[in-house]
């Protein structure tokens, strides 16, 4: 396995933070300390010429990540993949969370300072456009994740394909009055969600209430919590509509406040009604969700790698991968009790 600068750090009873000022040969680091770091990567192999090319190319070995909230369990898991392969790249992690695009402008800003980080990982937010030809023009290494924009290198999931595939789940089910309990539309896999759902119902000649559709208006999270989602199936049974045979919810953590909704209604799952949701989160499972699996942990290992490979080529041809999620049945849509996965 490969010597990161955590080995390093703990052979020479220093802080990471020590380490890397002393590999990418920043100040304030006592001679004594620099020698020490410097003899321990020595005798422990590390990467000499990983550590050359730092030093000639003044790099930090520092990336930051610009996520709209630390408590979803989304980014959580992608966070998972991205700093497990920055681990054994021996490269550190800076995690901004931004409340609003104000602050999304002040940590691109902050990105742009030469020698502050090497590149910045960009998760779930739009990119403001008056930022777009300044990186562009800087060469400023920056990849999207669960977000795109044609002039960087991005990673995503297609969320129209995984809503697809999970609306014509529950019309294979013979569910023909559907409802979709939803996040935000400010948030782009909100929109492309809802946009899925309603066409492939409209391919299979079904036509639904416009009031089996509740979008939150929840600004924290994109509306993508618990609270929402209790909130979203509450104000639809307010409605006065026939409760629908199937719903579609657009994130596994608000089917979970569905779940509680219909359970305080006393409206069985899946028995009166099925739930078919998205992420397949770890708590997923804990619930029966049936849901559309996105390959978190991959995601957040692929953008660094995508990344390092912006860092060393800022001239090549911009590159998007799209993953399409997989299905993985449960109890929570009545097709199944046991556990089936089918990656599309």
């Amino acid at each position: 396995m490969s010597v990161t600068i955590y080995d390093i750090a703990r052979e020479a009873n220093v802080g990471i933070g020590t380490v890397s000022r002393v590999l990418n040969n920043s100040a304030n680091v006592t001679t004594e300390t620099r020698e020490r770091v410097i003899t321990v990567a020595r005798k422990l192999n590390y990467q000499p010429h990983a550590f050359a090319q730092a030093l000639a190319r003044k790099r930090s070995n520092t990336l930051s990540a610009i996520i709209p909230f630390f408590t979803n369990y989304f980014f959580i898991e992608v966070l998972q993949g991205v700093q497990e392969t920055l681990s054994t790249l021996g490269y550190d992690l800076i995690i901004h969370g931004a409340n609003n695009q104000q602050q999304v402008g002040e940590y691109l800003q902050r990105s742009m300072r030469k020698g502050r980080v090497d590149g910045t990982l960009l998760f779930s937010l739009e990119l403001p456009e008056n930022f777009v030809a300044e990186f562009a023009q800087k060469k400023v290494p920056l990849v999207l994740v669960d977000t795109f924009h044609p002039q960087f290198d991005s990673i995503r999931v297609d969320n129209a394909g995984g809503a697809t595939i999970a609306t014509e789940h529950l019309l294979s089910l013979g569910h023909r009055n559907i409802g979709m309990i939803n996040a935000n539309l400010q948030s782009a896999p909100a929109r492309e969600r809802l946009a899925s759902f309603r066409q492939t119902l409209q391919q299979a000649g079904v036509t639904i209430p416009e009031g089996n559709i509740v979008n939150s208006d929840e600004q924290k999270n994109d509306g993508f919590s618990r609270e929402s989602g209790f909130r979203g199936m509450m104000e639809f049974l307010g409605r006065g509509l026939p409760v629908p045979t199937a719903f579609f919810v657009s994130s596994d953590i608000q089917a979970i406040g569905v779940l509680a909704a219909l359970r305080e209604r006393n409206i069985r799952v899946p028995e009166d009604v099925a739930i078919v949701s998205f992420d397949d989160v770890e708590l997923a499972k804990n619930f029966d969700l049936t849901t559309m699996r996105q390959p978190m942990f991959k995601m957040g290992e692929l953008a660094v790698k995508k990344m390092i490979e912006r860092i060393e080529h800022p001239d090549a041809p911009v590159s998007s991968v799209s993953f399409k999620p997989g299905l993985v049945i449960r109890a929570s849509c009545g097709a199944n009790k046991q556990y089936v996965f089918h990656e599309q």
